[in-house]
């Protein structure tokens, strides 16, 4: 993998890339956000390893810009931030996955290749139809009869999957793993909060309902 990781900690940043590369990644280093981001801008990289606390410009203002410029090169932010409410905030700025400081290497090697994995197996397919609903994986971009809906990074990633399985019961389980990478605990209902908030982008003033609860199963994305 071609990884830019993104860290303003050098003692930190030349451990990491030392043990990145000696799993044989090619690691290329920024230690300012502003640098991180021009250089995931003018650069093609398999994964974005980005600090969230950055000098010059935070770790989200990173991500925020990259995400409104197309970029869809999977995101994994290191933080010393470790609240649910900092890693909620964190993923919904466009992230795929939050790790928690002081990092293991064990698990950001694991999660990296999780990442570069689920994107390499989406680079096929580009555009999924389900009735009137449009998602652009290419440009994140989603629509409904026309009309242009706003996806947090979360949320897209959430009705991505579901439109990957359209028709299919998807469990709270398949979600977890899938979606936020075991993140939570499987009581939270950080699923229930995010499928009642895409039901009411998706579904809200349309006729026919896609976003479907099957009780004490899961949850249906189609159009019958």
């Amino acid at each position: 993998m071609k990884i830019l990781l993104i860290e303003d900690d050098k003692a930190q940043s030349q451990q990491l890339a030392e043990a990145l590369e000696a799993a044989g990644h090619k690691v290329s280093c920024a230690d300012d956000g502003v640098a991180g981001l021009k250089s995931a801008k003018s650069n093609t990289h398999d994964v974005l390893v980005i600090d969230r606390m950055l000098p010059k410009m935070d770790g989200l203002e990173i991500i925020a810009a990259l995400r409104a410029n197309g970029q869809t090169t999977p995101i994994l932010i290191l933080s010393a931030l470790g609240e649910v409410d900092d890693r909620v905030k964190g993923l919904r700025s466009g992230g795929d996955d939050y790790l928690v400081k002081p990092v293991a290497i064990e698990e950001l090697l694991a999660r990296l290749e999780i990442l570069a994995r689920r994107a390499s197996a989406n680079a096929g397919e580009t555009r999924i139809v389900i009735g009137d609903l449009v998602i652009d994986l290419l440009a994140r971009k989603v629509t409904r009869g026309g009309k242009i809906i706003g996806l947090q990074g979360r949320e897209f990633r959430l009705l991505e999957y579901l439109a990957r399985n359209r028709g299919q019961t998807v469990t709270r389980a398949m979600l977890l793993e899938a979606v936020w990478d075991y993140m939570f605990d499987p009581q939270t209902n950080v699923i229930d909060v995010h499928i009642s908030r895409l039901r009411s982008k998706i579904d809200k003033g349309f006729d026919v309902q896609l976003l479907k609860t099957i009780r004490g199963a899961g949850y249906v994305l189609d159009e019958t």
